[in-house]
C-alpha cells in the first residue's frame, strides 16, 4: 500500500440516502477536488471552512450541487490535506464523483485507509485506531461510549502508569550496569521487589476489566433451558418484551432453537430460547433437543428453567447436574404466581412469566454473573480487545518472570531481559519505546554526566 498517495473513497454507508459524503486525503487533495468542483466564485481554501460549489462532469455539465470542508494538516482525520465533499445521497453522483477524481489523480482508499493513515501519521495510536471500529459496529449506547471513550485514548492512559513504572525499573537497572563507575547507586532486592509488585497489581487491575469488557464488546449469549412447560418461552418473551416465542400449555411446542437480541445494562445479549429436554420418540422432537444441548454448549451463560408450582423432578436434576459441568449457570423458578409445590431452595430466584413479577431481579441476577465487581464506567480504561487482554497478560507473565529472578539473586542483566519481554507487549499497545527514551530517562533522573 503506497501511503503517500492521494486517495479517495465514499465515506457514508452504501445505499440512499439525504446526503452523501466523499473523502479525499493527502497532498493533492484540494488540487484533486479542485478539478472537478467548480466553485462561484474566486475560492480560496481555508481550512475548516465549508464552502458552496457545484460537482461537474468531463464537459462541465453540474451534476449536483454541493458543500465542500477542507481540513488542513496536521488538523485533520488522517493528519494530511482532507476533503470532504457532502453531495446528495445518490449512489450514482457519489460513484461519479470518485470515479472524477480517480481520473484528476487520486487512488481508491483500501478498507481502513483514512483510519491507518491516522495512525501511520501519529494522529491517533491502535488502541484508538480499534476504537474507531468498534464506535462503527456499536449497537448499544454504553457500547458507543466505551468506544468513544478508547477513542480519546482511555485505554492507552490507562496503560501508560504502569508501563512507566516498568520503564523507571529498568532505567535503574540499567544505570547500574551501564555506570557502574559512576557509583549510581540501585536498588536493593527488596525495592526492586516491590516495584515489580506494584507493575503486577497495575496489569491486574486492567486484566480483571476484561471480565466485564469481553462481553461489552462481543457480546453474551443466553441459553434459556429446562424440561418441557416449565415456562421457557414465556420467560424468554418477558425478558425480550416483545412475543417473539409461541407460548401453548402443550408440552413440545417449541422445537427448534429460537433467538432474540436485546440490551442488558448495555451489553448485546442474544437470547436463545431451547426445545424443552426430555425423553422423546418424535425425531422432530429429537432434533430439537439435540439442538438445545449445542445451543448450552456454545452459550456464555444457561438460564435453567424450573416450574415453581411442580414439585422438583429426576429430568429438573439431570438439567441442573449437565449444566454445573459446563460452566456458568442460573437457575430459576418461574410461575411463581401460582401455588408454590417446589421444594424450597432450588432456585437462585422466582419469577412470574406471566405478571413479570421477579423479571428485573433476574436481569440483575444476570449482571451480577458476568461482572461480580460491578458494571465499569465507560472512562475507566475499560478492557474489550481479546488482543489487548493477551498483550497485557503476556506482559504480566513476563513481569512475574522477573520478579522470581530477582528473589532467586539472579544478575540484573537476566532480570532486565524478563522486564523488556514484559515491555514489548505494552509497547504495542501505547507505542514503542526507543533506547533513547531509556537514556533520556537515565541521564534525567541520576544526573549522570555532570
Amino acid at each position: 500500500m503506497k501511503t503517500r498517495d492521494t486517495i479517495v473513497a465514499i465515506a457514508t454507508p452504501p445505499g440512499a440516502g439525504g446526503l452523501g459524503i466523499v473523502r479525499i486525503s493527502g497532498t493533492e487533495a484540494r488540487t484533486v477536488a479542485g478539478a472537478i468542483l467548480r466553485f462561484r466564485h474566486d475560492h480560496e481554501w481555508k481550512p475548516w471552512r465549508l464552502a458552496h460549489a457545484h460537482l461537474v462532469d468531463e464537459d462541465g455539465s453540474v451534476v449536483d450541487e454541493v458543500l465542500v470542508a477542507f481540513f488542513a494538516a496536521p488538523r485533520s482525520y488522517t493528519a494530511e490535506d482532507v476533503v470532504e465533499i457532502s453531495c446528495h445521497g445518490s449512489p450514482v453522483v457519489l460513484r461519479h464523483c470518485v470515479a472524477r477524481a480517480l481520473r484528476a489523480g487520486a487512488r481508491a482508499a483500501e478498507p481502513g485507509e483514512f483510519t491507518l493513515r491516522a495512525f501511520l501519521n501519529g494522529r491517533i495510536d491502535l488502541p484508538q485506531a480499534e476504537a474507531v471500529r468498534d464506535l462503527i459496529h456499536s449497537t448499544t449506547l454504553y457500547q458507543a461510549r466505551v468506544a468513544a471513550q478508547q477513542l480519546e485514548g482511555s485505554v492507552s492512559r490507562a496503560v501508560r502508569p504502569v508501563k512507566d513504572r516498568l520503564v523507571g525499573l529498568i532505567t535503574l537497572l540499567e544505570a547500574g550496569i551501564d555506570f557502574a563507575d559512576d557509583d549510581v547507586p540501585v536498588a536493593p532486592a527488596e525495592e526492586i521487589d516491590a516495584r515489580l509488585a506494584d507493575i503486577l497489581a497495575g496489569l491486574d487491575r486492567l486484566l480483571a476489566s476484561y471480565g466485564w469488557g469481553r462481553f461489552v464488546h462481543d457480546g453474551l449469549t443466553l441459553a434459556i433451558v429446562g424440561r418441557p412447560n416449565v415456562g421457557k418461552s414465556s420467560l424468554f418473551n418477558a425478558l425480550l418484551g416483545a412475543d417473539r416465542a409461541i407460548v401453548t400449555d402443550i408440552p413440545g411446542t417449541t422445537r427448534d432453537t429460537v433467538s432474540e437480541s436485546f440490551s442488558l445494562e448495555g451489553v448485546p445479549v442474544r437470547l436463545v430460547d431451547t426445545a424443552g429436554i426430555r425423553e422423546s420418540d418424535d425425531l422432530v422432537e429429537r432434533l430439537g433437543i439435540e439442538r438445545t444441548e449445542r445451543a448450552m454448549a456454545d452459550a456464555d451463560l444457561t438460564l435453567v428453567v424450573l416450574d415453581a408450582a411442580e414439585p422438583f423432578t429426576d429430568a429438573d436434576r439431570e438439567i441442573l447436574d449437565r449444566t454445573s459441568r459446563q460452566g456458568w449457570r442460573a437457575v430459576v423458578a418461574n410461575k411463581c404466581d401460582l401455588p408454590r409445590r417446589l421444594e424450597p431452595g432450588i432456585e437462585e430466584i422466582a419469577v412470574s412469566a406471566r405478571t413479570g413479577a421477579g423479571i428485573e431481579e433476574l436481569k440483575r441476577l444476570l449482571i451480577r454473573r458476568i461482572a461480580p465487581d460491578g458494571i465499569a464506567a465507560p472512562q475507566s480504561g475499560l478492557i474489550t480487545s481479546a488482543r489487548h487482554e493477551a498483550l497485557l497478560r503476556e506482559a504480566r507473565e513476563a513481569a512475574e518472570k522477573a520478579r522470581a529472578a530477582n528473589a532467586a539473586g539472579l544478575p540484573h542483566e537476566l532480570l532486565l531481559l524478563d522486564c523488556y519481554a514484559a515491555l514489548q507487549p505494552l509497547d504495542a499497545l501505547t507505542g514503542a519505546t526507543t533506547a533513547d527514551d531509556i537514556l533520556n530517562r537515565i541521564f534525567s533522573t541520576f544526573c549522570i554526566g555532570k
